[in-house]
């Protein structure tokens, strides 16, 4: 097999290397039909029994209750900053409630706006979101349509330990970058969403998640390919999905559930990234980015007290297989992004460098 670095990007990221290989194997012919997978219809049985596998092992990983719907969109995660105001805020007052915990909630609650009013509950701004912003959820507005957030942010580096509990008003998460990587109770939730570029395969696709009573609220203006009750309607297919992407995303489902569900996804996780904040903690020479309270174990943020040093680790690092290390433009800095593909053996030759160069540059 080709050399392959690791790469730490925020998104596209990794595959799985056994689903490269399995795509790899199957792209010219697959499972005998005489064609690739980007030659099938949407239309065929074979592709309906990708996307009912799919959905059926999402479920069985993540326990998704009965009473959920789960559909493939259009557009990634960005699509449904507009889906999610398009289809719930006619349920009350025409108003969205948003945590910002970064750029994502920043556009979300934009986008928002274009469709009726919106309230910023918390904005962690003046903490440069390095944490996660307190907010006495007893002072909700109880006509508030929905309450959205960012469950991880992967500029960065910090994530929502234990989500707020609206109860009767429906809590939205982007999950684009943490989903499959923890445990969490999807009862909690009215609509969950994911791009699939991070956790669960390629980009221009999200997989979203919908509680059976929010259907059926879309505004009239919203396009047909954005309400959530007829891509529901149509099982995914109202017009011509991403195939391929769909298919890939079942590989990787199949490849979680072969590592040992979402629990040994999170163990994981902790492993990883506890290695990396661990050399950040005992270190002078870095500089962590987000709160130790609020660190996220997916995207790891970190910057140098000498910051002519930044150019000369992203070189070095890339020499060395480690690729895509640099942090988002508005944060600058390093960034690693250890999401459920990249193997423990690839963070811990990150942390052997991250030692060597501060010994020898510090």
């Amino acid at each position: 097999m080709t050399n392959r670095v690791y790469n730490f990007g925020a998104g596209p990221a990794m595959i799985p290397t056994p689903v490269m290989m399995k795509i790899q194997q199957e792209f010219l012919d697959y499972h005998g039909f005489g064609a690739s997978i980007v030659e099938l219809s949407h239309r065929l049985p074979l592709f309906k029994e990708i996307l009912d596998e799919a959905e059926s092992i999402f479920r069985e990983l993540t326990g998704l209750p009965d009473n959920y719907r789960l559909m493939f969109m259009h557009g990634g995660a960005q699509m449904q900053f507009s889906a999610v105001p398009l289809n719930l805020m006619a349920r009350k007052s025409h108003k969205g409630s948003y945590f910002i915990t970064g750029r994502w909630g920043t556009l979300a609650e934009k986008e928002a706006r274009r469709y009726g009013k919106t309230e910023v509950l918390a904005d962690g701004k003046e903490f440069d979101y390095r944490r996660i912003p307190d907010y006495d959820i007893s002072m909700l507005d109880q006509n508030t349509s929905y309450v959205h957030l960012t469950s991880n942010n992967t500029l960065y580096g910090t994530r929502w330990h234990k989500f707020p509990e609206t109860n009767d008003i429906p809590l939205v998460a982007d999950s684009t970058s943490d989903i499959l990587s923890r445990e969490i109770d999807y009862s909690l939730f009215g609509v969950v969403y994911a791009g699939l570029q991070k956790n669960l395969g390629i980009p221009g696709t999200a997989l979203v998640v919908v509680r059976e009573d929010l259907l059926g609220n879309a505004l009239p203006e919203t396009p047909k390919l954005l309400d959530y009750s007829l891509i529901v309607e149509s099982q995914s297919i109202l017009n011509t999905i991403n195939v391929f992407a769909v298919y890939v995303t079942r590989l990787v489902l199949e490849w979680v559930k072969e590592q040992g569900g979402i629990p040994e996804m999170e163990k994981l996780a902790e492993q990883k990234s506890g290695l990396l904040y661990q050399i950040l903690d005992d270190s002078d020479f870095y500089i962590a980015v987000a709160d130790p309270d609020h660190r996220s174990t997916m995207n790891v943020t970190f910057h140098f007290g000498q910051e002519r040093l930044l150019q000369k680790f992203l070189s070095e690092s890339e020499k060395e297989g480690l690729f895509a290390l640099k942090g988002h433009a508005s944060v600058g800095g390093v960034r690693a992004s250890i999401y459920n593909a990249m193997p423990l053996d690839g963070v811990k030759q990150l942390a052997d460098f991250m030692k060597e160069f501060e010994r020898i540059n510090g």
